[in-house]
């Protein structure tokens, strides 16, 4: 018979939650002080050790330096796309060209999908309105968006966030995965207030 894991063995095989209990502790004080940040530790901490659960997602582990290289995307990110867009405001205004962008995914998982969802979300000049989960796929709005050229780059940033959230929790990240239906070279609904740019 074998014994049961330890404590410390438990809140380790579920670091992600942990982490992710500590991120939600601080955002929603909306505070950085030392009080919140060693207080939502240990309630984290005290919850899965309370609250034994499943792993979220089986056989992977969170990989530090992938998770680092997440958060500097999402920065440089913000900061980009936040210029971008309030240019894009400035120049046109209510007229800036914008699109609605099929993009497959290659991840199985409902946690992974929702957290690329998430953070397409959280850059500037992109929001997720649908979530296919059969068929793995998002829709997302995004702005300025002029040519097919652009309409790949967002496809494509949209991906490489999906990589590196794979990568950061150690989730097997297949690149055979499904890619843009056949027959629809443009799987983009086009649209433009006030015109074509």
């Amino acid at each position: 018979m074998t014994r049961p894991p330890s404590r410390l063995l438990r809140v380790l095989h579920h670091m992600p939650m942990v982490l992710w209990l500590w991120l939600l502790w601080v955002l929603l004080w909306g505070s950085t002080s030392a009080v919140v940040i060693g207080g939502g530790l240990l309630v984290a901490v005290g919850v899965v050790l309370a609250f034994p659960l499943p792993s979220p997602l089986p056989g992977t582990v969170l990989r530090p330096l992938h998770a680092g290289r997440l958060l500097g995307h999402l920065l440089t990110d913000l900061v980009k796309s936040g210029c971008t867009v309030a240019w894009q405001v400035v120049r046109h205004g209510r007229r800036t060209p914008f699109a609605i962008v099929e993009v497959p995914l290659k991840v199985d998982s409902d946690l992974l999908l929702a957290a690329v969802a998430r953070l397409t979300t959280m850059t500037p000049g992109t929001v997720v309105i649908e979530i296919d989960r059969r068929r793995k796929r998002l829709y997302v709005h995004a702005l300025p968006v002029r040519d097919r050229q652009d309409i790949a780059r967002r496809r494509e940033g949209v991906q490489a966030v999906e990589r590196r959230v794979a990568r950061a929790v150690g989730h097997p990240y297949r690149a055979d995965g499904p890619g843009p239906a056949s027959g629809r070279p443009n799987d983009t609904r086009r649209h433009s207030r006030g015109g074509e740019p």
